[in-house]
């Protein structure tokens, strides 16, 4: 299997798909993760192909019990009480390695699977259905237990729906519908709906410091440049990890004169579709 892995993706749609032969996930509110088992580790993959086992080492340990040659596609999340907190998500993923260790004592991350990329015994399996892929997942998890769990799944678009309108207050942003018979591939080719429906977006420059921006400047979908809104302490030590790395830009202005510092690389933002209408956006996590 190619390293990165390259994930499969979700396209927003404004309702659930109906028929014979869909099936549906809730989605949760987390930071997309391949567990990658090997012979000797466990390593974990962002959905930009970056490796991010020291800030999920709980994980990674709990990983250790995956048989070797398992590759498992799913959510890094973390549970306060009943309620699923992005924010807390958000911390252990920009934190220090020292500091990631002690986040994970006080607040513990869960992993939400919901897909098997290769199976210890017969290997790369995404040119499966998903749903034999769904079986083989569960095969695989069901003697482990937490905090490697399998996300619920239904092709009863009734239930799905009242996931969707029930579970919201514990965190759930909303359903993902894939075809019972689809193979698993890169590419938008599963579709979702969501409380909160948000866009990709690619990071072209920043303000202030490379080292603490205080905003980034984005290339919407629709081809503007625009400034975010000020980031959060947790987002701007995010992008200050991939700013930094890219190296030095250089000064330049958006369309409407604002000044910023250009930035080299590919860094992929999410941020809230509701607020781009107007070049005013809202980063809620970095890819």
């Amino acid at each position: 299997m190619e390293h990165p892995i390259r994930v499969a993706l979700a396209q927003a749609v404004r309702v659930l798909p109906r028929g014979k032969g869909w099936w549906y996930e809730p989605k949760f509110d987390g930071h997309r993760t391949v567990i990658v088992r090997d012979a000797e580790t466990a390593r974990l993959q962002a959905r930009s192909g970056r490796i991010v086992t020291t800030a999920w080492m709980d994980l990674a340990h709990a990983a250790m019990a995956l048989e070797p040659g398992t590759v498992i596609d799913g959510e890094a999340v973390i549970w306060r009480g009943d309620r699923l907190d992005f924010g807390a998500v958000q911390s252990r993923a920009s934190a220090s390695p020292a500091r990631a260790r002690e986040l994970a004592r006080t607040t513990p991350a869960s992993y939400a699977a919901w897909d098997l990329l290769a199976h210890p015994e017969l290997g790369d399996v995404r040119t499966r259905p998903y749903v034999e892929r769904r079986q083989l997942l569960l095969d695989v998890l069901d003697p482990l237990g937490p905090p490697l769990q399998p996300v619920p799944a239904t092709d009863d678009v009734e239930v799905a729906l009242a996931w969707y309108e029930g579970l919201q207050e514990q965190g759930i942003e909303g359903i993902v519908a894939k075809r019972g018979s689809s193979p698993y591939r890169p590419g938008r080719i599963w579709q979702k709906i969501r409380h909160a429906e948000t866009v990709d977006a690619e990071v072209v420059g920043y303000t202030g410091p490379a080292r603490q921006p205080r905003a980034l400047v984005v290339r919407l979908p629709d081809g503007r440049r625009a400034v975010s809104q000020r980031l959060t302490a947790a987002l701007a030590a995010q992008a200050a990890a991939h700013l930094q790395a890219a190296g030095p830009g250089q000064p330049s202005r958006t369309e409407d004169g604002a000044p910023y510092t250009s930035a080299p690389g590919s860094l992929v933002v999410e941020v809230l579709a509701g607020t781009t209408r107007h070049a005013v956006v809202t980063v809620t996590r970095v890819r």
